[in-house]
This record gives structure tokens, sequence and C-alpha cells, in this order.
């Protein structure tokens, strides 16, 4: 990193940075892109029931003259974030309940372990900026005019508990009390949204796709774009966000340049992963299966959950187009795996988890 790179930066080398889920798909990859960056102080924050192998790939990323501290605890505790936030200078959080099914669960792991963070980071009065890690799950693309690209002004879920998606409804939910706190305390905030963040450990088709039931594949995005960026691409960006100066109060986007089509991504996947039989649904026929979806579950009081609805419609499978172009203009990012490398890698992965399965 040269001196010019440097002196865009918030922080020191040497000062300290936490990163939780740092032992995460994502979080891995932060860490060492950190320590590739010259940054010689990282906490690496991991629940004690963390995969062991990304724990032992964290435990062998020192470099000369770096310290890369593993923490094990558990966010819901005051007391480990208060630990783990002591004499920290920038906080990149990424530990959140993604697997969770239930909105309380989700909650819980996303939105009140995010409180405790931030409430930590007041006491200790050290932090220089707080990144929240969030997602493209959380915008609503319902008013949109049809083909406007999704960018970083278009409008968040009003309701997201509507959309029958836990996960949402938490990210939503986390990104309302990182601005609450921002603005109540005066914390110093920056919010990152990856898309679909691809690559080796993460190898299940993207529901932006389409989903399999019954044994078969409902291709449901067609000709649309899907949002991808590529694990390692995605980390430096959000690295790069926390560390350059003038970011504070903004909200980034991360996809990568050369966006494939859907059509285009599952042809792909089919020669070079494994062939499966899927039927492609019309938008306006999907659309409609959402609606009756939707009418039955509340006419059924509940019996049939509202899983495919109009607002998950709109969010995933709505004729859509994406932009980087702050990424690249605000922070000096640009995608260094390009995307037919990224998905020679990816493809790679999925046919070894076929070969295992």
């Amino acid at each position: 990193m040269g001196q010019t790179e440097r002196d865009a930066f918030i922080i020191g080398s040497d000062e300290l940075i936490l990163v939780t889920g740092a032992s995460g798909f994502i979080g891995s990859r932060l860490v060492s892109c950190l320590l590739n960056l010259g940054f010689l102080n990282l906490r690496c924050f991991v629940r004690p029931s963390s995969e062991v192998t990304r724990v032992e790939v964290l435990t062998g990323c020192r470099r000369d003259g770096a310290r890369v501290e593993l923490v094990e605890g558990n966010l819901l505790s005051r007391e480990d974030c208060n630990a783990a936030t002591k004499d920290v200078a920038i906080i990149y959080h990424l530990a959140a309940g993604r697997g969770e099914k239930s909105y309380p669960d989700a909650f819980l792991n996303s939105v009140v372990t995010t409180r405790n963070l931030l409430e930590a980071s007041i006491r200790d009065q050290c932090l220089r900026q707080f990144v929240n890690v969030s997602s493209f799950a959380v915008y609503t693309n319902t008013k949109k005019p049809r083909w406007r690209v999704l960018d970083e002004s278009c409008p968040v879920e009003k309701h997201p508990e509507l959309r029958g998606d836990a996960y949402s409804f938490a990210k939503v939910k986390q990104d309302e009390i990182v601005a609450e706190y921002a603005r109540k305390f005066g914390i110093p905030c920056v919010t990152v949204r990856p898309g679909h963040v691809y690559g080796p450990g993460n190898e299940p088709i993207t529901g932006r796709v389409g989903i399999g039931t019954f044994g078969v594949f409902l291709h449901l995005a067609g000709s649309n774009a899907i949002p991808f960026t590529y694990v390692d691409n995605c980390a430096e960006a959000i690295a790069l966000v926390g560390l350059t100066k003038g970011t504070d109060g903004e909200v980034f986007n991360v996809v990568d340049d050369d966006l494939p089509s859907s059509r285009n991504f599952l042809r792909l996947y089919k020669q070079q992963v494994r062939r499966f039989r899927s039927i492609y649904v019309p938008h306006s026929l999907s659309y409609v299966l959402c609606y009756l979806w939707e009418q039955y579950a509340k006419w059924s009081k509940g019996q049939l959950p509202p899983t495919f609805n109009r607002l998950r419609w709109h969010a995933n499978w709505r004729k859509t187009r994406y932009s980087n172009e702050k990424l690249k203009m605000r922070v000096g990012w640009k995608p260094k795996v390009p995307m037919a490398e990224g998905f020679k890698r990816y493809f790679e992965a999925c046919r070894n988890g076929v070969r295992d399965a």
C-alpha cells in the first residue's frame, strides 16, 4: 500500500480493528484483505461454535509484525461486547442471524446484537467508524420505474414483516437501529449493502435465479441481471469503505462488473456443474402466482405461510439493473477478480460439493 493510499485512510496501520463474524464466509476474507492492506492490529470476534477450519485459517493469517487476536464470545452478552470493543478504532460488523427461520431469532441475532455492540462502542469513546454490513435484501423495488437502476438512493422496505423473509426483516431493523444510534449519539457509521455474494464456501444457487420445488427448478428471473459480487471483491469493498475518509453517514452498494443474466448463469451452471430439470416461469405468470399465494395465505389465516408474495417478487424477480459507480468513485474500488474467473472458482467448488454429496 503506497503513501497516497495511506493518506486517504482514517486510521494508521497499527490502530486496532475489530471484525465480528470473522470466521464467516466474508469475514475470513476481510481479515486477509486488511492484513494485505498493511493493517497490523486485528481483533477477530468469533462464536465458540464457529467453524473450526475458518478459525484455523484466521490464526494462520499473521504476517510479520501483525497481531491477529481471536476473541470467542456472544454478541448477546453485553460483557463480551464491552471486551470486544475496548480500544477499537474501526468496527466491521458482519455477524448476523442469517440462518434463522423465525422472526424472533433473526431479530435477536441481528438487531439486539448490533444494539449491544453500538452501546459498547459508546462507552469506550475510541471509535472512528462503525461499518454496518447490510444487504440488498432491504430494498423494496416496488415503486421504481421499469428498468431504472437500483442504487443507493432507492427506498428500503417499509413493511419488511410482510415479505415472509426473516432475514430481510432483521436486516431492515438492523439498519434502522444503526441510523438511530448515529443520530442520537453521534456514532460515525457507514452502511455497506452487498448483492449476492458468491464463491467457494457459498455454493447454493441464489433464490434470485429461482427456486427448487417438487424435483423441478422453477426459473423465475429469466433475462434479469443477477447482482453478483465475488467474495474477495466484496471483502475488499467492505474494507475500503470502512477505511476511506469521507464515507461517514453514507450507503454503498456492492456488485461486480459485467453482471450476467439469470438465463446465462443457469446455462453455465448446468454446463459446468450438473444437469437438472428447470422450467422458466414468465414474469407475468410468476407475479400472478405470488399474488394468489399471498391471498390464500391471508384466507387460510396462517395455515399456509406467506412465503411467496408480491413484495418478494419485486425484490427478487422484477427486471432490474444495478450500479457500482458510487463505490468506484468514492473509495477507488474495482473488482480484482473478473466475473469469468469468479465463476470458474465457484463452479469448481460446486462440482466438488456434488462429488462429496
